[in-house]
Order: C-alpha cells, then structure tokens, then sequence
C-alpha cells in the first residue's frame, strides 16, 4: 500500500486562502517542475503553471489565463481539462483573440488586470503573471508606467468583491496570481500590510516530494523491468538521497541524461555525478587500488616523521575510492580532513603528496591561503560578487576552481585566519557539499577532497592575554595530541562560534607531532641530497669531508622549532649562498668534482 500523495505547501496554502484573498504573489521555485498526481497513485512531472491550472480547475475556476511579456495573454488547458470559450473570455477583456490567444503588451496590462477583476461571469477565473520580476527595472525606483501598473493593482485588490460559486457557493474572487524569483522583485507598498494580497514562497522539493516523481522517472531508464523489488527501492533511494538540495527539473533532467549515456538503473548515481561535475570519466575509479596499497614508502619519502598521519590520510582516500559513506548524502566531499600541529612539520607536504598520489598530477590541487581571506568580505572572492556589484563577471576564485577541476584537492592553509563569514561557506561545503556563486550558479564539491591546515593549539591565551606556548617539543606525542585537538575544539566552539564545522569534520582531525631529532637528521639529508642531484644534472659533481658535513648538521639542526622549513632554511643560509658565490668564482667545468672541505657559518672552503 502507497502513501497518499499530499500537495506540496505552497499549493494547499494557496487553495486555503483562495476565498480570502484577490491576490496572490508566489516568488522563489517558480520554474521548477511539480509532482503532480493525474491520477490515482500515478505521479508525474509537470509545469509549474500547469500545476496551478490544475489546482484551480478542480477548484471550480472555469479558465485560467496567463500572461507573459513575450506571448501575451492565452488560456492554460490540458488534455484532460480542455478549456472552452477563451476567445470569448479575451474578448469580454476587450483584446482580439486568435486561437485561444491575444496580444497583450506591458503598456495595456493595467487595463488588462482591471478588466479581469472585474468580470461578472457566473464562475471565476484567474490570471496568472508569469515573469513579473521583468515589470519593473528597478522596485524601489520605478517609472511613471511602471508606477501606474502597480498602483492599478494595489487599488484593484481592495475593489475586488468575492462572490459565491459552485455547487458549495463558496466565495471566490476573480484571482490575480503574480508569479517573481523573489518577493523584493515587487514594489514594498504593494504587497506589505496589505490585508488583500497573500505572498506565498515556493520552496525547493523536499525528500518527500523528490521520492514521489524519483518512482516515476527511474522506471525510464534500461533495465528497469527486470529489476527486481529490492533493486528498484535501492535505486530509487539513491537517487534521493544524491540528488539532496536539487530541483525536480534537475532529476528529469538526470534521467533524460542516462538515458541519452545508455545508463541503466544499477547507474544512477554515476548520473547524477555526471549531470552535477559536468564529466564523464571518473578518476577516483580510474586510480589503481595496487598503487593504494602501496602507497606509503611513496609518501614517506616526502613526509618524514609523521606516519600516523600518512595512515589516517590513505585511509580517508581508501574511504573515498571504495565509496564508504560517500552516497549516504551524495553531495558531500570525498573526503574532509583537518591537520593540525607546529609549522614546517609537512602539513602542505602531505597535501601535496597525496594530490600526486591520486592524479599524477600537482596542478590538481588547489591551494588558498586563508590569511588572505581575514576581512568581513572577503568570501566574495571565493564565491564571486553579487549581481551589481565590481567583479560579478568574474565569478569566484573558489567556484571557478572547483567548476573547471571537480576533482581535486583544495587546500585552506591557516584556516584560522580566515573571516567567521568565510567559514560559513566552509559549513556549507562540509554540508551540503555545495555553493552557491555569486551568479546564482551551483558548484558541487561531490568530487574533491578537502583538506584544512592550521597552526591552532601550538599556542593559547593566558590568563593575561598573553600569547604563550600550550605545547612544545619536550612534550610526548600523545600529550601534544590531546592539548592541540583542545585548543581547537576551544577555539571553534567559544572564539569562532562555530562548533557545527568541528561536528562535520568529526574523527578527521590529524594532529601532527614536532619533528624529532631523528627524524630531523633524515630531512637534512634528504635535502643534502637533493643538492647534489641538482648540481649532478649541471655537470658538477659535489662531495663533502666528514667534518664538513657535521659542521653544516650541527648548525642546520640546532633549533627544530620550525621543523623542516627551518632547515631547509640555515641550509640556503650556510651551504647554497656561499656555495653559489664560490661556483660563481670557480666556473666549473663539467664534469668537474669538487669537495667541501670546510664550512662555517655562512662560508664554506670548496676544493
């Protein structure tokens, strides 16, 4: 037994007040499709306007017009409703009809409007409005026409007289509909404190009505007659749930796209995935499960010293390929990871790393350095600017990364530095996986991982004020943990006001420890290392004496507190500078060898 259908709220709302109201304004999901049941228990997709025709058809309305500013005035009818007598009807309006049809420009809409209300047929009619945001210029400035239409129709919602009809006598007016994208689309003083006019906002399909026509429209697509029971309730939750915070248009549109793909019903949401990113390979399936596995020696041999973090990160990607989770709510990210810890410990290493690891490719990921993003505004920027404004042509630097590349790598380093305003769009990304630019165009993030760095922890307030240490090196690794995933639970929850982002984040929270002596003697020599391979590949070949290289060890390594980007650091300041001064004087020969025999801070003796 099936669920009885309900009518979607807007439209009980409106037949509720039909016999109170002469006029009604409905703004927001205007141009969507409807479920519509044309029968019992069968549901199907329909128009917007022929949704309201049929609603106000069963209603005992006896035609409903429609105007809009390129056909002019017609008369609604479906198979299964005919309307009879609209020539006559646009006559009695004083237009020249012409198969159900009749000119109706915006200059002789006033008296269009006035006509209408004022007919004294025995059964109502109504007039629907549709694009009456493109009325007006601007609603808060309007011209002299523009002024006098709206005017018209304030004084008219207050003449209007309701009258009995139908079999019940119930009273009815006839009803004008406006039909905007948003209710400021209409003069103030037209609609607020106006006892006469109801505005009813249309709202986005919700999981109920998008199960309804989901039914429907799967049983288009191949190989659905012989699906069984299970494999169609699977196929059609699916489509539900990854289709979360879309139109029924974009689920029609969804399935007309398997179905031109040769998608069967097994494939529904690689449809989806398909109609939201805009492509059709996928590469988190093209990437090899062997190279997965064996992924850690690869990731190791860029970040030293952290090997916990390595296994939390490939276990995150391990999620993200297998699928685990992702189509629960299908808009989501891949993956959603937070590290945290002391600067130059490899936090961007490992982002980086593992960008190359999924796609072969560094220019996959895509890097935002927060502290850029710290005043009030500046999530214009990453969304774009708002119609009107400088740089809505633009678009947003975020949107327009994540549109040409759906699948990647975005990184936010320092993610504290950024605005709380930003970290809303955080919240909605982590969500709903999805933004909204400032063009009002929808950019998924259903594709990409996204990766979060922050120094938070390392340092706290005292009770003063006063910036101080809340973790340090002589620390033991598990008491680094626990004090830094404190501090930024503290930080989110009473600083930022923002606990919800830590809730969406949830396990994923990577705390990496300081770079240990041991460790930080294999960075200095990867990078010693790395020296002369370069300089390898100019024809020189570069050798160090025993002392040297210790002397050079102990000064590289005296402070760790900034972890590996302090060594390479006293490296350029104590080996590359005097080296390059000393190769430029030299001018080797290639194939030339040459050792470093001594070195002293900033200088170094070359044989």
């Amino acid at each position: 037994m099936t669920n009885q259908f309900n009518k979607p709220r807007w439209l009980r709302d409106l037949l509720r007040f039909l016999p109170l109201k002469s006029q009604f304004v409905l703004s927001g999901n205007i141009r969507d499709l409807q479920a519509c049941e044309v029968a019992p228990e069968v549901i199907t997709p329909q128009t917007f306007e022929l949704t309201l025709y049929r609603a106000l058809r069963e209603v005992g309305y006896s035609q409903v017009l429609i105007w809009n500013p390129l056909l002019g005035l017609y008369g609604l009818q479906t198979p299964d409703l005919p309307a009879v007598g609209i020539d006559e009807l646009l006559h009695q309006i004083g237009l020249i009809p012409e198969g159900g049809r009749a000119a109706a420009g915006i200059d002789s809409l006033a008296n269009t409007l006035e006509n209408v209300v004022n007919l004294n047929n025995d059964e109502p009619v109504a007039l629907i409005i549709d694009f009456a945001s493109q009325l007006t210029i601007r609603a808060n400035n309007l011209t002299a026409a523009e002024h006098q239409l709206f005017t018209r129709a304030l004084v008219l919602s207050h003449q209007a007289r309701a009258r009995p009809a139908g079999t019940n006598r119930n009273p009815f007016f006839n009803t004008l509909i406006w039909l905007v994208e948003k209710e400021g689309d209409l003069p103030d003083w037209l609609l607020v404190n106006n006892p006469r006019i109801r505005h009813i906002p249309v709202s986005k399909p919700d999981s109920t009505f998008r199960r309804a026509l989901a039914s429907a429209l799967i049983k288009g697509l191949s190989g659905w007659q012989q699906a069984t029971p299970e494999l169609l309730a699977k196929a059609e939750a699916t489509f539900v749930n990854s289709t979360e915070g879309m139109l029924l248009l974009d689920m029609n549109a969804i399935t007309t796209l398997a179905r031109v793909e040769g998608l069967t019903i097994n494939d529904i949401s690689d449809a989806v995935r398909r109609y939201k990113v805009g492509v059709t390979e996928d590469p988190w399936q093209k990437i090899e499960r062997q190279k997965i596995e064996q992924a850690d020696d690869f990731v190791y041999q860029r970040v030293k010293g952290q090997n916990h973090a390595v296994v939390h990160m490939l276990d995150i990607i391990k999620r993200a390929i297998t699928g685990v989770g992702v189509n629960r709510k299908g808009n989501r990210p891949r993956g959603v990871v937070f590290l945290a810890g002391p600067t130059g410990v490899g936090k961007t290493e490992l982002a980086k790393t593992i960008t190359s690891l999924l796609f072969n490719d560094e220019s996959a990921y895509i890097r935002f350095d927060m502290s850029e993003f710290s005043s009030e505004f500046s999530d214009q920027r990453l969304i774009g600017s708002p119609p009107g404004y400088v740089g809505y042509d633009v678009g947003g630097e975020l949107t327009n990364a994540i549109r040409e590349k759906p699948f990647s790598v975005v990184l936010f380093d320092e993610i504290e530095k950024a605005h709380p305003r930003v970290m809303d769009k955080f919240l909605q990304i982590l969500d709903d996986g999805v933004l909204t630019s400032g063009r009002g165009e929808r950019v998924y993030f259903s594709e990409a991982l996204i990766i979060f760095t922050s120094n938070l922890g390392i340092y706290k307030l005292s009770e003063t004020g006063e910036r101080i240490a809340n973790v340090s090196a002589h620390d033991q690794f598990d008491d680094v943990q626990e004090k830094v995933k404190n501090e930024i639970e503290r930080h989110f929850k009473f600083v930022l006001n923002r606990p919800e982002i830590l809730n969406r984040i949830g396990e994923n929270i990577i705390v990496f420890d300081f770079i240990r002596p041991d460790v930080a003697e294999q960075i200095f020599q990867q990078m010693i290392d790395g020296v002369i391979e370069d300089l390898q590949t100019q024809g020189v070949i570069l050798s160090f004496t025993p002392e040297a290289l210790q002397s050079l060890k102990k000064i590289a390594l005296a402070d760790l507190s900034n972890g590996g980007r302090g060594i390479r650091n006293q490296i350029e300041a104590h080996l590359l500078n005097p080296l390059a001064r000393e190769l430029f004087k030299l001018n080797p020969q290639a194939g030339q060898a040459l050792e470093v025999t001594q070195l002293q801070v900033g200088k170094l003796t070359l044989e």
